[in-house]
């Protein structure tokens, strides 16, 4: 599953971040590393951005840099 899967409210925790050069370097700069967890906040209503909220702060992200994402969903009941 990629960022770009997930669905407005869900928690997810990157697990890779793929792609190569600048490109992967821009997503990292931004604060999506491995093990993060990803809250999707909203999505705009052509699909692209994407905010979300990551260390705690709001960011948004576009559609084609959230498919070098792969997340898995956050069991939240596994915290209570």
């Amino acid at each position: 599953m990629n960022l770009r899967d997930a669905q407005v409210g869900q928690t997810v925790k990157v697990v890779k971040v793929h792609g190569e050069g600048p490109v992967r370097r821009r997503i990292m700069d931004m604060g999506i590393t491995k093990g993060q967890e990803i809250y999707v906040r909203k999505v705009a209503p052509l699909g692209d951005p994407v905010e979300i909220n990551i260390r705690k702060y709001e960011l948004s992200v576009r559609k084609a840099d959230c498919e070098m994402v792969e997340v898995e969903l956050v069991d939240e009941k596994a915290g209570e």
